[in-house]
């Protein structure tokens, strides 16, 4: 069994007997033959007098045999050794409660006869006492308690207000339950302070107090300060306080059983048992600690068995409501061997308890109450997160306008948030944990060099990362109000629509490399072979690639030139048609036909754009020889005034005048007039 901080001072000290005998013998050793048998016999034999000297050395030889055993089953098959400790412990537990039994069998005969010669009336006088200080302490408690019972009804009524949101309420409730437990410890000591009074000025000799009397107002303030923490937790001050999810009548059984153990195993162990071991003798306080822990364990183990089906239905009903799914299995798990799991720690703190009293019954409590604490302010922060964070952002109007995707993006962050922050909680109650059970020092540690190391990097990576999502989000938020045709200076031309997309394009990858390699560089990795690999792996993707580099500069150029926009008509490598999608590296183009043309920006060489400032409609009409020319170029003006007057197609022309070439050609039958419309 791993322990920390549990030396044992009495191995230690059975081995120095021991080595100072075989010295003793190994002195002797040096002498004559004569000399020699005759000193070691009487050195054996004066120590085999002495009770104490054997008995240490019987139990060093035993733990010698068990040694060799436990060396001889370490070349064993894995099976063979874990069921040999087994056995092992299991021996030891039995030698030792047979020892203790026997010990105390033995010291009972003696106790008896101390308690019959003791003087009757000098007995019968510390018992009235005694009795007085206990019967005025529980009085003052319990009218205490009745005194402050308004407290704890407004505190309730408090904490049962109808509250705005979740938190609000929560808030109540914390407050409601630090006053009651706040009058709690109110009363518990002015009990404690008033039993104090008695037994220093009332009873015995004014200023003194007797032992019994200060294990008593121990083990009451103890006693009473454990019950209020389960007052707390099962809110037995009101219904409105209440912290966990059980029932009225869970929260009342559990309270019941869970004082009465605590009633037993307190005044027990802290006032019976020490009473035993000052007035009758320490073997038999100890047989009678054994008997009441044992007791305990049993109770526990029956209770646990009775409650088996309850506490895995209400397990389930946990595990259904996690929205993680490994919660849900971990939780599941639990619910089915959870009364095993306990009926082993129990198990475990009574053979503790048995082989080592005075080290290991102390670090199990310490241990389980630090586990305890742990788990549950773990349990309390990862709920008020829950309910924290799972609140949706909500922006204002204005900024809802000007930033249509901001609070979708803001709430896409939140799930996970909310799982970074359950994974840090639980790494945090793990370390506890180990911190409590195994020789690991979780204080020392961070205090150390290498924790303060490590923190600390784990500190600046987790500010890499949120400064690189920072920066993300204002540049995404940024473009974003550049495309929103309801804020800024309206609509974004094509130009600026297609730059804006690839600049997006661009910081994304940019940050995400930057921030990998910031990130590698802060947690200790050399990222200059990286880089240089990097650098050798470009340039071979250039040299093997020089078409996709040839496409992306071609395109780079030609979208700084403001060559091409979306939506415009041009003539790209041949191929006349509407520009529908733009790339880094390719134009999309749809022809008269409707046939869809994808041309990487390598062969476009030249491009005609039709959609740039204006264009002209050049008209050349043919007339026969015979036709007055004049007169045809007033009868296109009289068209183009006509157009002029068109209002669907006055909004297409330019300029008020028709530019007119006039005869242009004398062709095989016809003279070609030619005019241009701007």
């Amino acid at each position: 069994m791993t322990q920390k901080n549990i030396s044992n001072p009495r191995f230690r000290f059975l081995h120095f007997l021991f080595m100072a005998l075989l010295m003793c013998l190994g002195g002797v050793a040096l002498a004559t033959e004569a000399e020699e048998r005759q000193t070691a016999h009487q050195r054996l034999a004066d120590l085999l007098e002495d009770d104490a000297t054997r008995t240490v050395l019987i139990e060093q030889l035993r733990r010698l045999g068990e040694d060799e055993a436990a060396s001889a089953l370490a070349d064993e098959p894995t099976a063979a050794t874990f069921a040999g400790r087994i056995a092992g412990v299991s021996q030891s537990v039995a030698r030792a409660v047979s020892d203790e039994t026997g010990a105390a069998f033995d010291s009972l005969g003696a106790s008896l006869t101390r308690i019959l010669d003791a003087d009757p009336v000098e007995l019968g006088w510390a018992l009235g006492e005694f009795a007085v200080l206990v019967a005025v302490t529980l009085a003052v408690f319990w009218l205490a308690g009745k005194v402050v019972g308004s407290g704890y009804a407004a505190l309730d009524r408090y904490a049962g207000r109808v509250a705005r949101s979740v938190v609000l309420m929560w808030a109540r409730r914390l407050i409601a339950v630090t006053g009651a437990a706040a009058l709690d410890v109110a009363v518990i000591a002015f009990a404690w302070i008033s039993g104090y009074g008695i037994a220093l000025f009332v009873l015995g000799a004014p200023g003194e107090i007797n032992l019994q009397e200060s294990l008593f107002l121990n083990a009451f303030l103890v006693v009473e300060a454990v019950r209020m923490v389960l007052r707390a937790v099962l809110a037995r001050r009101g219904e409105h306080m209440r912290l966990l999810p059980v029932s009225a009548e869970e929260k009342a059984y559990w309270y019941i059983w869970s004082s009465r153990m605590v009633f037993f195993l307190g005044y027990g162990l802290m006032l019976l048992v020490p009473l035993i071991n000052r007035f009758l003798t320490p073997e038999l306080g100890r047989a009678v600690a054994i008997l009441i822990m044992l007791f305990a364990l049993l109770k526990g183990a029956v209770i646990t068995l009775q409650n088996r089906k309850r506490g895995r239905e209400a397990l389930d009903r946990l595990a259904q409501r996690m929205q993680t799914s490994f919660a849900r299995v971990s939780i599941g798990f639990g619910a089915r061997i959870w009364h095993v799991v306990l009926i082993a720690y129990l198990s475990a703190i009574l053979g503790t308890a048995i082989l080592y009293p005075e080290q290991a019954l102390p670090f199990m409590v310490g241990a389980t109450l630090q586990t305890l604490i742990a788990v549950v302010v773990g349990i309390a922060l990862a709920a008020l997160l829950s309910q924290v964070i799972l609140r949706r952002i909500q922006l204002n109007d204005d900024l809802r306008t000007r930033f249509p995707l901001l609070e979708a993006r803001l709430n896409a962050y939140v799930p996970t948030a909310l799982k970074i922050a359950r994974f840090v909680i639980l790494a945090l109650v793990v370390a506890f944990i180990v911190d409590a059970w195994t020789p690991f020092d979780l204080g020392a540690w961070m205090a150390s060099d290498a924790g303060a190391h490590m923190i600390g990097r784990v500190f600046s990576v987790a500010v890499i990362i949120v400064l690189a999502l920072t920066v993300w989000l204002l540049v995404a938020s940024w473009i974003e109000f550049r495309l929103n045709p309801l804020a800024g200076d309206g609509e974004p031309n094509p130009r600026a629509r297609t730059l804006l997309t690839i600049f997006r394009n661009a910081v994304a990858i940019a940050l995400v490399v930057v921030t990998v390699m910031v990130v590698l560089a802060e947690i200790g990795l050399n990222i200059a072979p990286l880089l240089a690999g990097a650098g050798v792996l470009g340039l071979a993707i250039g040299f093997g690639a020089q078409k996709l580099v040839q496409d992306v500069i071609t395109g780079v150029f030609i979208q700084l030139e403001n060559a091409i926009n979306v939506g415009d008509v041009v003539t790209a490598a041949g191929t006349t048609g509407v520009v529908e999608r733009m790339t880094i590296r390719s134009l999309g183009l749809r022809d008269l036909s409707g046939t869809y043309h994808l041309l990487p920006f390598s062969s476009v060489a030249t491009v005609s754009n039709y959609s740039r400032e204006f264009g002209f409609h050049v008209g050349e009409y043919g007339v026969a020889y015979r036709e007055d020319t004049d007169e045809v170029i007033v009868h296109l003006r009289a068209a183009f005034a006509e157009l002029l007057e068109n209002p669907d197609l006055r909004g297409q022309i330019l300029s008020d005048e028709l530019e007119v070439h006039g005869v242009t050609a004398l062709a095989d039958s016809s003279v070609n007039v030619r005019v241009r419309i701007k």
